[in-house]
């Protein structure tokens, strides 16, 4: 018996599995169900939910309600409302299934006919060849960065029912608000939607998109931010880092310097005392206490205004080297795909924290591989940054063909991946400097997207794509 039916069935052992499509209730709801174990399973392994440098910041804003100005309280708060006080897996749980259900209602609005055990495949195949299991499984809001996106275009471009539409743009306001990059990601993402829409009142074959629900979700992310921002300081804010990230990229990229040169002696200006000896690196610059002026003129608290003004002196003393620079960095953070960046033993580092908050989960959190320094990603991305490589460049061949064929509506979503992975490494790669994390994080969306679209097309594989039914 062929592995697949020609009925479109799916055989294992010998007999075929009934075919069971996305659009029918319980296929939809046992993949989001399976999916969320098999995404769940790179923080099984390790022992411990995956952690990052962050992660203690989180905690201890979530837990202590004690306001960290470089962590978005909108994270910390879902921290301590997922479960976390009680065990950090409640979190990773929660993390795993809201991933799992917007994999599923994508490949579902896509392709309903697509059977459950070709989703549970793929999404297999997305665990193993992207770093997906190890960013739905970290405590860290990066999980949540290609979920906005993903619901903002479904809400746009797809009929999903009021159910659907409504469960999806609740977590595009929470995967906006769950960062600062996130919600200017998603307005990007609104705003080229709005142009789109004019555009088609003047050239009727572009896709009309649906506005509505998106607006309302950016605008829902953006509420919950000043909501999360107000409970903790009584002010009413979007950030309070924004400025101070953005200096700290300048600085590493040679645009700061020339202002404290031209500007100094200022008694306004702090950081000339320390203007010829100032860190080569913007996370050398933010981060190591030993070697960087920044933790000794007040750090994130008190360095807001005067990083604003150093940005703004920039920009207007050097407008087109600060051009040059955001492109370059855009461009070095849209191909950095590797996976495991910052996944490394931080017993030392996070502990005052997670002694002080979740005293009960250390022994657990000690014994994890990532604590003992037994993590290695060399092996994984062999696999994940050519396969990030081959997703990008088959959806570019897609968006070619299709914008050649003139075929408006099926380059819309490759279309809108492109413009969604250009404006999260603009925003990031800008805003931060290039890592390879804010990119990698992203990677699954584009896979998933390349395989539900060229799947059908190979002969061999055709018919796992079909319910039969």
């Amino acid at each position: 018996m062929s592995a697949v039916e020609s009925t479109g069935r799916i055989a294992l052992l010998g007999r075929p599995l009934p075919a069971m499509p996305l659009s029918r209730l319980p296929a939809e709801m046992l993949a989001v169900a399976l999916l969320t174990g098999l995404f769940l399973l790179a923080a099984l392994g390790n022992g411990f939910p995956i952690i990052f440098y962050d992660t203690g910041a989180y905690v201890l804003e979530g837990f202590a309600h004690v306001f960290i100005a470089e962590r978005a309280p909108v994270y910390s708060l879902f921290l301590k409302y997922a479960g976390g006080p009680q065990s950090l897996w409640y979190v990773a749980i929660a993390q795993c299934a809201i991933v799992a259900f917007v994999a599923v209602e994508f490949a579902r609005a896509l392709k309903p006919a697509l059977p459950l055990w070709t989703m549970l495949a793929l999404g297999a195949l997305l665990a193993i060849a992207t770093g997906l299991p190890w960013y739905s499984g970290q405590i860290e809001p990066d999980c949540f960065a290609p979920v906005a996106p993903i619901a903002i275009y479904l809400l746009a471009f797809h009929k999903l029912g009021w159910a659907r539409s409504l469960t999806l743009a609740a977590l595009a306001a929470l995967s906006t608000a769950v960062h600062f990059s996130h919600l200017a990601v998603a307005a990007g993402l609104l705003l080229v939607l709005g142009l789109l829409r004019l555009a088609a009142q003047f050239e009727g074959r572009l896709p009309r998109p649906a506005l509505a629900l998106p607006a309302l979700s950016v605008a829902a992310g953006l509420a919950l931010v000043l909501a999360a921002n107000y409970s903790f300081t009584r002010h009413i804010f979007v950030s309070r880092a924004g400025s101070v990230f953005l200096a700290a990229r300048m600085m590493q990229d040679g645009l700061i310097k020339p202002v404290l040169d031209q500007d100094c002696p200022n008694p306004k200006l702090r950081l000339c005392a320390y203007k010829d000896n100032l860190p080569r690196r913007a996370d050398a610059y933010l981060w190591e206490e030993k070697i960087s002026p920044f933790f000794r003129l007040g750090g994130f608290r008190k360095m807001d205004a005067e990083s604003a003004f150093l940005v703004r002196e920039s920009l207007a003393q050097a407008p087109l080297e600060n051009l040059a620079w955001a492109g370059i960095d855009t461009a070095l953070q849209f191909f950095a795909y590797p996976t495991g960046d910052g996944i490394e033993a931080q017993e030392w580092v996070l502990d005052p924290e997670f002694r002080r908050t979740i005293p009960k989960q250390m022994a657990v959190y000690q014994a994890a591989y990532q604590q003992r320094g037994d993590l290695w990603f060399l092996p994984l991305n062999l696999l994940h940054v050519p396969a990030a490589f081959a997703s990008v460049a088959l959806l570019f061949v897609m968006l070619r063909r299709r914008l050649r064929a003139g075929d408006w509506n099926g380059a819309s979503l490759p279309a809108f991946i492109f413009v969604a992975l250009l404006g999260n490494a603009f925003v990031c790669g800008v805003f931060s400097g290039p890592h390879f994390r804010y990119q990698s994080r992203m990677m699954w969306w584009p896979a998933l997207a390349a395989m539900l679209i060229v799947g059908p097309r190979i002969p061999a594989l055709r018919q796992g794509f079909e319910s039969g039914t």
